[in-house]
């Protein structure tokens, strides 16, 4: 494929080279490159320790499942962002993902949404699937069903469970600089989101969506 015409974190997409298309139903789904964000910056305080550098009692480590789980689900390549014990964590990613270290991670998931945002604005993707490290029952079919909504550049989604919004987040390229303009502390992208009318995507009969904060079932 042709190399982008511009990367830059602001502004529409420029490249020339049109999106696909593919059809579901009677409905168009524009389909580009879709990419895969894992935020695993955090110390998780209320767990005790990072959660980034969890391992499962099965062995997996959290991250390498979040990783996993992307590319399953049909994102490729998959970023994940470390801060919190970085060293200790990047052990653990599993060594075809691209490693973004936030070295602000202290700030709170803003900065980790932030660094990710940049890391991927300088690749050739039309659009990301964002997800946590710390949610054990959502699975590929949850990313899958998400990207089927479309990954062209004015793409948004997010997954919604019982009524209540969740992850993984579709973002087209168009909305990455607008959103970071928003990101402040601890907060992520929900205001963005509601803003912008994110479509929501029932869920509820794949995974709970419910993260991991209190237990350690591994090491």
């Amino acid at each position: 494929r042709p190399p982008p015409l511009s990367v830059t974190f602001a502004g529409r997409n420029q490249r020339s080279r049109p999106a696909n298309v593919t059809l579901r139903g009677e409905e168009e789904a524009r389909v580009g490159e879709l990419h895969g964000l894992v935020l695993g910056a955090g110390a998780g305080r209320r767990l005790g320790r990072p959660k980034a550098t969890v391992v499962d009692a099965d062995g997996e480590p959290w991250v390498a499942r979040a990783v996993r789980v992307l590319r399953e689900g049909g994102c490729d390549p998959v970023h994940v962002v470390l801060g919190a014990e970085a060293d200790t964590a990047r052990a653990l990613v599993p060594p075809d993902a691209r490693v973004v270290v936030a070295d602000d991670w202290s700030e709170g998931m803003s900065a980790s949404l932030r660094a990710g945002l940049r890391a991927v604005a300088a690749t050739s993707a039309d659009a990301v699937m964002i997800h946590l490290v710390d949610l054990p029952d959502v699975g590929s079919d949850v990313v899958a069903r998400v990207a089927a909504q479309g990954s062209a550049p004015d793409a948004l989604a997010r997954a919604e469970f019982f009524s209540r919004p969740g992850h993984p987040v579709l973002m087209g390229r168009d909305h990455w600089s607008a959103c970071a303009a928003t990101l402040v502390g601890d907060r992520g992208a929900h205001a963005y989101l509601s803003a912008a009318s994110a479509t929501a995507v029932a869920c509820d009969d794949l995974a709970s969506g419910e993260d991991r904060d209190t237990s350690v079932e591994g090491t």
